[in-house]
């Protein structure tokens, strides 16, 4: 395995095979517990099937510009092509409900608020999962000594839920995100890969979702073309954060007052009546992004954006693409001389990414008022 701040050298001592793998494996879980993830699971390397419907989905071009999935290729369904000498996968979830959010229906029902996934409104999970899981990995090494690991948390190619499901975290639903039973979907992932022989977790081989279509029929740009299918050039995570082009036109009027990401597949699901919600501070609401007025985040200032999204995975999009997605949501909120002089301001933006979605905003505002 690679020497690096994520990896530890694969020099395992020969004291290492008189292990009790079976009892590590335990401890494993219960050190996760006490770390904050609310279930770990272990599972092997075997991701032919899921290979199978992975390449299908790139062949279809479903990936959109996100080329990188393509790059990849089967280093996603492969770990130990990714990570030389992979023998296991230690898979991780964790809650992030926020308890003090807005309600997520009555902001989507408002046209003049910003609409931004439950997810994204504290801190970004990516830091304090990694951090988390590579404390996992420190408390594993003081038994075994040195092993061979990697953490991963959407760091690199990963076929996240496929592991999850393996490891006995839930199943993949209609809508290709992850259900536990007991828990919903309001969780993240995060992995270790290790060349530890750890006893495995029997697979979630049971799919509760039934005859229910809820997620297929909320969808608001019909981007689950069927049951377990998800086409992400028309999802609306994918157009107002993967995206860094022109958003198509055909979906503008579907994705309403969502600036960032899309929730509506998880609102309508009924599995999420057993969600809990999270515990952890850092997820907690920051600025006000849950319940935020579109025209008072549309005239943040890039210096603004770059301070108030400090420590938040919004960032990662930029401040063209932050205006790009609030100029759309405007265009779809009810006309004001207070939305159409927000917009005007920004007629003549630098950008032609932000001009062209501000134009189009204005244009859509002042026929609703003819």
């Amino acid at each position: 395995m690679k020497f690096g701040r994520l990896t530890r050298l694969s020099v395992l001592p020969v004291e290492s095979e008189k292990l009790d793998h079976q009892n590590l494996a335990s401890l494993i879980k219960a050190w996760a517990m006490e770390l904050g993830f609310q279930q770990a699971g272990i599972t092997g390397i075997d991701l032919k099937q899921d290979e199978k419907w992975l390449l299908q989905w790139l062949k279809e071009q479903r990936h959109g510009e996100m080329n990188y999935m393509e790059r990849h290729g089967t280093k996603r369904s492969r770990p130990a092509d990714l990570e030389q000498g992979t023998l296991r996968v230690i898979s991780v979830r964790m809650d992030y409900f926020p308890t003090d959010a807005a309600n997520a229906e009555k902001i989507l029902e408002n046209n003049n608020r910003a609409y931004v996934s439950r997810y994204a409104l504290g801190r970004d999970y990516h830091k304090l999962l990694r951090k988390r899981l590579q404390k996992l990995a420190d408390k594993i090494e003081e038994t075994t000594g040195k092993f061979g690991y990697r953490v991963f948390v959407d760091s690199a190619p990963v076929l996240e839920k496929a592991l999850a499901r393996n490891s006995g975290l839930g199943w993949i639903g209609k809508h290709t995100n992850l259900i536990n039973r007991q828990a919903g979907s309001w969780f993240f992932l995060g992995e270790i890969y290790t060349d530890l022989p750890l006893p495995v977790d029997p697979v979630y081989e049971e799919n509760y979702c039934g005859s229910c279509t809820a997620c297929l029929d909320i969808c608001p740009t019909q981007a689950i073309v069927a049951p377990f299918q998800v086409d992400a050039r028309r999802c609306i995570s994918y157009l107002t954060i993967e995206l860094r082009t022109s958003i198509p036109e055909e979906f503008r009027s579907a994705i309403g007052n969502r600036i960032y990401g899309c929730d509506d597949c998880q609102l309508v699901c009924p599995w999420n009546k057993y969600a809990s919600p999270t515990s952890e501070t850092d997820f907690a609401v920051r600025n006000d992004l849950d319940s935020s007025e579109l025209v008072a985040l549309f005239q943040w200032t890039e210096a603004e954006f770059l301070k108030k999204t400090e420590g938040s995975a919004i960032r990662r999009i930029g401040y063209e693409c932050w205006l790009r997605n609030i100029a759309v949501a405007m265009g779809n909120a009810e006309p004001s001389e207070k939305m159409i002089n927000a917009l005007r301001q920004y007629e003549h933006h630098h950008s032609d990414l932000v001009r062209e979605h501000v134009l189009w905003a204005l244009d859509n505002l002042l026929n609703k008022d003819q």
